[in-house]
This record gives C-alpha cells, sequence and structure tokens, in this order.
C-alpha cells in the first residue's frame, strides 16, 4: 500500500513539475511581451514629443501621463495564464505531499527527498497566498523557476522510498520545527526576489541600462518597502524556529545548544536577517545595501539547505542518502 501511495505521489509530481514548466514560461512570455511593449511605448512618446517641439506647440506635461495612463489598462493575458498554471501545479504538488505523507504514515519532511518535496510546495503555496495580499505575479518566472529547480533536484538527485522514521525524529516537533521553518524560507525567497527586482529597478532609475519590463513593475521603494515586509515576517517565524529547535534538543538530546553545525547555521542565518532589520530600521541601510543584505540572508538559507545538510556531520545529519 505505502509503495503505491508513493508511486502515485511520483506521478503528482511529474505532473506538478510539467505544468510549472509551462508557467514558467508563460510568465517568460509576459516578461517579454512586457518589454516589448515598454519599448514601442518609449519610442512613440519620443516621437510626438519631438514632433511637438519642433511644432512649437503643445506641452509635454501630458505626455509624462500617457505611459502612466496605459500601463493602469487591463493588460498582460500571458501573466494571467501563466499565474492559472501556477494555481494547478501547486495543487499537484500539494497532492504529492499529501500522498507522500499517507505512505509514509507521518509529516513528509523527515529526509532530503521529502523536505525538498514539502518545502518547495511551501514556497509555491506562500507565493500563490501573497497575491491576496499584493499583486506580485511580477515574481512568476522567479518563483516557479526556483520552485521547479528545487523539486527536479530533489526527485533527480534526493530520492528515497518510503521508510520507518528515525527515533529521535518520532516527535510532535517535527512538524512544528520543520514546517515553521520551511514557511520563514518561502518568505525569504520572496523577500529576496523583491530585492533582486529592486536592485534593477533601482539602477534603470538612475538612468542605466534596465531590462524593458522594469517599466511596468512598481518603483524601487516600493519593491524595498514590500521585501522588507515579508523578510520581517519570515525572520519572525526564523526565530520560533530556532527556538523550537532549542526545546526539540533538549527533549532528544538533553540540551539546549551543542554547536552541532546545523545549529550553528540556523543561528547565522538569524543573525544575519537581524542585522538587515536592524541596519534598516536604525542605521538608514536603504536601497542597495538593504537589498543585498536580504540576498546574502537567502543566500546563506540555500547554503545551510544543500551543503551543510549534505556534507556536515553531526546529530542533524538526516538526510537519507
Amino acid at each position: 500500500m505505502a509503495a503505491t501511495l508513493d508511486s502515485y505521489s511520483l506521478i503528482a509530481i511529474y505532473s506538478a513539475m510539467s505544468v510549472y514548466t509551462l508557467a514558467f514560461i508563460f510568465f517568460a512570455v509576459d516578461l517579454a511581451k512586457r518589454s516589448a511593449a515598454s519599448a514601442t511605448t518609449a519610442t512613440s512618446g519620443a516621437l510626438t514629443e519631438a514632433q511637438l517641439a519642433s511644432s512649437g506647440t503643445g506641452s509635454t506635461a501630458t505626455l509624462t501621463r500617457q505611459p502612466e495612463a496605459s500601463a493602469a489598462a487591463p493588460r498582460y493575458p500571458f501573466e494571467r495564464i501563466a499565474f492559472a498554471l501556477t494555481v494547478i501545479a501547486t495543487v499537484l504538488h500539494v497532492a504529492a505531499v499529501v500522498l507522500r505523507g499517507i505512505a509514509q504514515g507521518f509529516v513528509p519532511w523527515a529526509n532530503m527527498f521529502e523536505f525538498s518535496l514539502t518545502s518547495s510546495a511551501i514556497v509555491a503555496v506562500v507565493f500563490v497566498a501573497l497575491q491576496f495580499w499584493q499583486n506580485l505575479k511580477f515574481l512568476g518566472a522567479y518563483m516557479t523557476g526556483f520552485v521547479l529547480l528545487s523539486l527536479g533536484l530533489g526527485v533527480v538527485n534526493f530520492y528515497v522510498p518510503v521508510k520507518p522514521l528515525p527515533d529521535a525524529l518520532d516527535s510532535y516537533w517535527l512538524v512544528i520545527h520543520v514546517f515553521v521553518a520551511a514557511l520563514a524560507t518561502a518568505l525569504f525567497a520572496v523577500g529576496a526576489g523583491l530585492s533582486l527586482v529592486q536592485l534593477l529597478q533601482a539602477r534603470r532609475e538612475k538612468g542605466g541600462k534596465g531590462l524593458g519590463f522594469l517599466r511596468t513593475l512598481p518603483d524601487s521603494i516600493r519593491l524595498e518597502n514590500l521585501a522588507y515586509l515579508v523578510t520581517v515576517v519570515g525572520f519572525v517565524f526564523w526565530t520560533f524556529t530556532l527556538v523550537a529547535g532549542a526545546v526539540w534538543a533538549e527533549r532528544a538530546w538533553g540540551r539546549y545548544w551543542g554547536w552541532d553545525t546545523k545549529e550553528v547555521w540556523t543561528f547565522i542565518i538569524w543573525t544575519v536577517y537581524a542585522g538587515y532589520i536592524h541596519a534598516r530600521a536604525t542605521r538608514g541601510w536603504r536601497g542597495a545595501r538593504s537589498a543585498w543584505l536580504a540576498l546574502i540572508g537567502f543566500g546563506s538559507v540555500l547554503f545551510n539547505y544543500t551543503i551543510v545538510n549534505l556534507f556536515f556531520k553531526g546529530l542533524h545529519s538526516y538526510s537519507g542518502l
């Protein structure tokens, strides 16, 4: 029975990966269409301004408002298609997690394959859910690409069949600790995406070369504020992860802290993001400096997830490989 459910889970995984791929393609096409439309608008605006200047009549004030008016109009059908595909892929992805969990008989994040499966699903769910708060669909290519890569690497490199849970993981703390860590990681991923777009947008605003689709996105200040809000919520969850891990360690190993590699890197990530929040709130680190700190923080999360889990031995070595 467990093997059958696991095979169904794999079918759902491959189906989700196929739909994520389609969503990524449509999001990429949407960005290309935006770039083309932006270039056409900029060219026609420049020609009209030149014509008015040569005729000596009219004002350019209305010209500066034209792109904004067109930007507010309904548009971007490829984005809507891509997002609908993302929702379908997310449903398939969550179904794969549920089937693996039923086959396992416990929450499916006890090894690297299961954590890759579940954490990437949480990233997708968070991205979809955030649309009820803000329209962040412009991150679609980044988010679906990230989820697709994480899921693909997990299936190809980390897959292990269903097997009994190690005694140290047979605890309700596994449910709480790992789920909250994955939720924090999802928010950090969104924050990193916003910070990356912020850097590109700021460069364009300063007169540098920029991708055309950036003209259709929020300005760099708005992107920075959104990244900060998302990252702060992620930091709260990561703080809980750190505390819950210490409590679980005391229950499992008789001490709250033992300088295990995983514990150290969890604290390093917490320190980087605490520095990001403190520097921005009290030291006035705005713009590029805050964006780079957010990206460094997410880089440390990825290092913890990959290098630390795979190549460092310790009490947290439960990759299953």
